[in-house]
């Protein structure tokens, strides 16, 4: 007998939409070592069966026995051909099976270009059919989920699907082709390193590299500004000459003198009332920025955090670069379930009272989702980052329906010889939704003298503060984050995973970026022999043909045509210089693997470096002149190995940080261990 066969993305969205939609329970079975469901809705037999995100990747068509480029022939092959990937085979099998007698098909992935290309993949390759119905939804809670199969669409979104699937392609040519001639360039010059160049991770980098250069380029300029103290109705206030900054020492001196021994009087008094506004709802890029500045967390792990409060049906779907709230998506409704969170209790209530409810939205829009929103059901079981990211969500959500705070703003202004320095505070009337959001925020409050005009204030001290301007600031993942959305850089599902990657190719370092010197020898190398790999301007263009795709305005192929042809271009020029690129990258190579394995000198003269045995298979340091120095420490044999710019006070030596899966270590390899700290897995 027939069935309806529903492809979720997940095991967890599988699960959730068989106990949504089942009218008389939910049967589990377990086959292959992975679990489908079985229930009955209007008395129709469903089945509901998850993948495991991509069951299909592009790879070469023909495998070479030696690399090549450019190459263009691709074709998508099951991800379990990969050994490392084995593990997806028992979804692959299981799908397969209940494909044979399934009558109707349904996509229930997650509705955006990745879920509609893996669904449209398992569809046309696995059960061999190019069309089904689908589901769309922003949650996983049971209304949505019910709501989304009884009005699901009778067609695939092809649209969606052909800008997946283009997308997928344009990466694989630009990623595997220029990998592949940065990687053979240094091998035809006797070096050996992984290198990745991608369309979008290479302008990237360019970005980070050019701050580096301004920063390195720097030259400080000296200038002066003026503090005057002083006293009003005996309180202090502290004020700056109105000019700022002065570039001319002689000008503050001569103006020192003026009003030396000298009181002043208060010129003019302002203040004035200003309504402040609550922030916009979360997109997935705002909410990025947010938890990295709060919690240091990096992008990918928000984004992956935030997965896991969706699939917990916790929170709305998380890619989403949307900044409003639709009403149909309840706001009552939600208010009352959070409502019986005992933290949020309060300002649910107050809320509710309103006469009205109305968010406060952004610009941006999303087609496909709205802003990120708390579903109201009670968490369950959240690790201490879950319950933090719940939380921010929880409140900002809240706070935009809530009223303008009201500020007031203050400036006074004293007058010394006709020379006028003003002072500035500000104070918080009316919280409102500040309240709310507390945690969250930094609210300065400088509240200054109550001075009238006429007033005199008596000097006590007015002196030179010599200071000189700063170099720019480096980038923060949350401030790249922003860079490459104003840039049109990759998507926001993806630019979480295109920084990881430039930290994973040792490309950058650290928190406060910094690029590596193999980070800026590609860079160098690529920006003097093809320029066109790093433009801004090229990928922006492809990412706007590909919303075309979208938009039903374009067509994949000529798009992937078009690439080609300027691929072919780019990496003909490239192959021409490709001993010149790779002499470039091997020398900073060699200095990149001197600076990366090296934590200070041996006492007989040679370079204590980390050694990775071949015999062995095990790290260690030990002692470059070895055999006639046995010098050597031992090291963990798991996480990732950093060599910090930290020295031992002991020895001397550099501390290296090891970073496993949920902790950091700061050790000396000849001294032990420094101290331990959580790792609050940054990266």
């Amino acid at each position: 007998m027939g069935y309806t066969l529903i492809i979720s993305e997940k095991p967890t969205a599988a699960k959730r939409i068989a106990q949504a939609l089942a009218e008389n329970g939910v049967k589990e079975i377990k086959n292959h070592g992975a679990k489908y469901y079985k229930i009955k809705r209007n008395r129709n037999d469903i089945i509901v069966v998850p993948a495991v995100g991509h069951l299909f990747v592009l790879s070469e068509a023909k495998k070479l026995s030696v690399w090549k480029y450019p190459v263009f022939d691709v074709e998508w092959k099951p991800v379990f051909l990969k050994r490392s990937n084995v593990w997806a085979k028992k979804y692959y099998k299981n799908i397969e099976e209940l494909s044979k007698n399934a009558t109707e098909f349904i996509s229930a992935c997650d509705y955006d270009i990745e879920g509609s290309t893996i669904a449209f993949n398992i569809l046309r390759f696995i059960c061999g059919v190019e069309d089904g119905k689908r589901m769309k939804f922003s949650t996983l809670t049971k209304p949505d989920l019910i709501e989304a199969y009884e009005k699901a669409s009778s067609h695939l979104d092809f649209p969606q699907i052909e800008a997946g699937l283009t997308r997928h392609q344009l990466d694989w040519y630009f990623g595997i082709n220029v990998s592949r001639a940065l990687t053979l360039s240094l091998q035809r010059v006797g070096g050996y390193w992984t290198l990745s160049a991608g369309r979008v991770q290479g302008p990237t980098l360019a970005i980070l590299e050019k701050r580096e250069r301004e920063i390195e380029s720097f030259v400080p300029k000296p200038f002066w500004e003026i503090e005057l103290k002083g006293n009003v109705n005996g309180e202090t206030i502290t004020a700056r000459h109105e000019k700022g900054k002065f570039w001319e020492k002689e000008i503050v001196e001569k103006i020192l003198e003026k009003c030396k021994g000298r009181n002043g009087v208060v010129e003019t008094v302002e203040r004035k009332r200003v309504k402040q506004n609550p922030p916009f709802p979360f997109d997935l890029t705002s909410l990025q920025r947010e938890a990295y500045a709060l919690f240091k967390f990096s992008p990918r792990m928000t984004l992956d955090i935030a997965q896991t409060l969706y699939e917990k049906a916790l929170i709305s779907y998380p890619r989403t670069s949307s900044q409003k709230l639709p009403a149909k998506t309840g706001y009552k409704n939600i208010l009352k379930k959070l409502s019986e969170q005992k933290e949020y209790e309060s300002f649910c209530k107050g809320l509710l009272g309103k006469p009205g409810l109305k968010p406060n939205e952004g610009k941006k829009t999303d087609p496909a989702h709205p802003s990120i929103f708390p579903t109201g059901l009670k968490p369950k079981d959240l690790n201490a980052y879950q319950r933090k990211l719940y939380d921010l969500i929880a409140r900002r959500f809240l706070s935009v329906f809530a009223q303008p705070a009201i500020r007031e703003q203050m400036k006074i202004v004293v007058s010394v010889e006709g020379e006028r320095f003003v002072t500035t505070g500000a104070r918080t009337l009316e919280e409102n939704w500040m309240k709310i959001y507390k945690p969250y925020i930094k609210v300065k409050e400088q509240i200054l003298p109550d001075a009238k005009k006429g007033e005199t204030v008596t000097v006590k001290s007015l002196k030179r503060l010599d200071k000189e301007t700063q170099p720019p600031k480096r980038y923060t993942q949350a401030s790249i984050l922003k860079e490459m959305e104003s840039l049109g850089l990759g998507t926001k599902a993806t630019r979480a995973q295109i920084l990881q990657t430039l930290y994973d190719r040792e490309y950058i370092k650290e928190d406060s970026i910094k690029v590596t010197e193999l980070g800026t020898a590609v860079i160098n190398a690529l920006k003097k022999y093809c320029p066109e790999i790093i433009s801004v301007e090229l990928t922006r263009k492809f990412e706007e043909e590909m919303e075309a795709i979208q938009e039903g305005k374009k067509r994949g192929e000529e798009i992937l045509k078009e690439a080609e042809e300027k691929l072919r271009n780019i990496l003909s020029e490239f192959k021409r210089n490709e001993e010149g690129i790779g002499n470039d990258i091997l020398s900073a190579v060699k200095r990149f693997e001197e600076q990366e394995t090296t934590i200070g000198n041996c006492k007989c003269g040679g370079k204590l470096k980390i050694i990775y045995s071949r015999k062995t298979h095990k790290r260690f340091v030990g002692c470059t002149n070895y055999p006639k120095c046995n010098v050597s420490f031992p090291l963990p044999q798991k996480g990732k190995i950093e060599i910090l710019e930290k020295k031992c006070e002991k020895c001397g030596l550099f501390l290296i940080s090891i970073k496993g899966r949920n902790k950091k270590w700061v050790l000396c390899p000849k001294c032990g261990f420094e101290k331990s700290l959580s790792d609050k897995m940054k990266r």
